[in-house]
Order: structure tokens, then sequence, then C-alpha cells
């Protein structure tokens, strides 16, 4: 997949150590918990990624986000898409390149590429004080449900009735 910026390129091993730089940052982990992972960490993380589901009915969609004009990974987005056609999708921009727009036009290329497949349903979990996140939320379409689950709000975005 490609944006006016960006390469979504599928999620490789060989990109956890450019990516651990990318997601270095403890800041990023306010909202979701944890702290950043080292490359081997994250190596170990894509493997498992790459590897895919071990559900057979739940399927993992990766990718990495590539500038072009600069050639270098700056975050990530992501869908797991069910049998039951409802995919749940997620996305991380490294704190250098946050308020430029990388989250919400790879989010965007994400929503499209999902309407040409059999996914009835787009949703998001996200806290309610991570504006930003929900601005990209709204960038790609989705809306706020006014359900909340583990303190996060389901956003969610029907494809098709």
């Amino acid at each position: 997949m490609s944006t006016d910026r960006l390469n979504l390129l599928p999620l490789a091993v060989e990109h956890a150590e450019e990516m651990a730089v990318v997601l270095s940052d403890p800041a990023l982990h306010a909202f979701i918990g944890g702290t950043p992972l080292t490359p081997d960490a994250l190596r170990t993380r894509y493997e498992r990624l790459v590897a895919g589901s071990p559900d057979p009915s739940v399927s993992w969609c990766n990718w990495v986000l590539r500038v072009r004009h600069e050639w270098q990974l700056v975050g990530t987005v992501q869908a797991t898409v069910t049998a039951e056609g409802v995919a749940e999708i997620a996305w991380v921009t490294g704190t250098p390149w946050q308020g430029r727009g990388f989250g919400s036009e790879a989010a965007r290329a994400l929503v499209r590429w999902l309407r040409d497949s059999p996914v009835h349903t787009v949703i998001a979990h996200i806290h309610p004080d991570h504006a930003a996140s929900a601005a990209v939320a709204e960038a790609a379409g989705l809306s706020p449900t006014g359900e909340t689950h583990d303190g996060e709000t389901h956003w969610r975005l029907p494809l098709r009735s």
C-alpha cells in the first residue's frame, strides 16, 4: 500500500532494529502501558507476528510506515481480522514524526484496503484521554460508540450493512 507520502510495507523481522529506535520513547506507552522493547525483544515479537495468528479464523495484518522522501521508518499500522468480518485496527507513530499527519494518512490507507476485503466493521480501542489517537481514528472515518472496555473507548466504522 502507499499514500502520498508513505509506503506501507508488510512487517518483516528485519524491521526490528530500525523500529526499536522509532518506538524507543517511553512516552509512546503512556496510554497503552509497557515500556519500549529492545531490538532483540522486538525481533522476537515480529517473528511471532510474521508467523501469523495461531487461530486459523484470525488474520494478523501488519505494516511499517516508510516516509518516501526520507526513506526511514516512522511507525506501524495493523489490523486483526476475524472470520466474522471484523477488523480491529491500531497505529503508532514514533514521537519525532508525530503531528505531521502520518498516522492519519496510514490509517486512512488501511481502511481503504479493508474496504476491498470481506470486512464489514472496523473498530479501534482508544484511551479517552488520547486526543491524538482519537484524531487519527476520526480521520480514518471511525466514530466513538460510547462503549468502553478496560478503560478504552470503542470506535467503530461500518463498511457494509
